[in-house]
């Protein structure tokens, strides 16, 4: 039986049958997955998605559900998460740092720090993995994944792992080639630069406390909510159409930073899909633009 298959991959205590989303990601919402799967090797990974093939059931990569919306309902298949069990991190000579896509940012930009090793601190607080910074070219405060990423480690949809070098990764605006081929990220390296410590860190610091003043942190979100139109900003949008505070159900349009849709309590993926649209009806009346969404929306 395929349940059994998959614990012969990863061990009985790595799946968990029906296991609710909304404990897996940043927004708090989300039902079931079918089977949550926690491989802690390449080879495991390539094996539950070739099994998955095999078997014609869905699959889906998680990380740590910083840009998730789950459906009430659940997903159908298996969500194969790739955080703490696939975050080894390691720090080699010439500033290189080779991270498995389980790894935080935030982890990342904490053993580069220890090293001396500056160029990550934009991404000290970007709530998600290194796998789907790269997937996502995620960046913040001028910096971006793109910029110190030297190859993606990759498993292809013919089953093979390769290394995407940057230059054929085709980074832009959070978007990749890994993106459209739809490779799974398995980690990737990345060149720093040599730097002091404690100024490393009092960067870190000062990101960390503009973070915390314009963003809602104390609240649950999936981070900002809509992609950044070209010429405008999505919050500036979104407060100018009058919609700071606007709530459906337990989701609400941020009070502090009108880019976020957060969980104000008890929300459900409903409520976040009707004020999302809602919001871009809104802004598109009255702004004349037309706003889409960022975060991944699984149902």
């Amino acid at each position: 039986m395929f349940p059994d298959e998959l614990r012969s991959i990863v061990g009985a205590e790595g799946v968990l049958a029906e296991e609710p989303l909304r404990a897996h990601t940043t927004f708090a919402i989300g039902g079931p997955a079918e089977w949550l799967v926690l491989p802690e090797a390449e080879e495991q990974v390539r094996d539950v998605v070739a099994l998955c093939r095999a078997h014609e059931v869905p699959w889906r990569v998680l990380g740590l559900g910083s840009n998730v919306l789950a459906a009430d309902a659940g997903v159908r298949g298996v969500v194969m998460k790739l955080a703490a069990n696939f975050a080894r991190i390691e720090v080699r000579a010439g500033g290189r740092v080779v991270a498995q896509a389980g790894a935080s940012n935030a982890d990342v930009a904490e053993a580069a720090c220890a090293a001396g090793l500056a160029g990550y601190e934009f991404a000290s607080g970007i709530p998600g993995t290194v796998g789907g910074a790269a997937v996502m070219n995620a960046g913040a405060y001028d910096g971006e994944f793109k910029n110190v990423a030297v190859r993606v480690r990759c498993l292809t949809p013919a089953g093979d792992v390769v290394d995407v070098p940057a230059e054929e990764a085709a980074w832009s605006y959070r978007h990749s080639m890994m993106m459209d081929a739809g490779y799974v990220v398995l980690g990737a390296e990345l060149q720093l630069t040599a730097d002091d410590p404690e100024a490393i860190r009092a960067r870190m610091d000062d990101l960390a406390q503009r973070r915390a003043e314009k963003q809602p942190l104390e609240m649950p979100s999936a981070g900002s909510t809509f992609k950044r139109p070209e010429g405008y900003f999505a919050g500036k949008l979104i407060q100018d159409a009058g919609l700071r505070g606007y709530q459906v159900g337990g989701a609400q349009v941020s009070t502090k930073h009108t880019g976020f849709v957060v969980n104000a309590g008890g929300a459900t993926a409903a409520d976040v899909l009707r004020l999302i649209a809602d919001v871009q009806q809104r802004v598109y009346e009255s702004e004349g633009v037309r706003l889409e969404p960022e975060v991944r929306l699984w149902s």
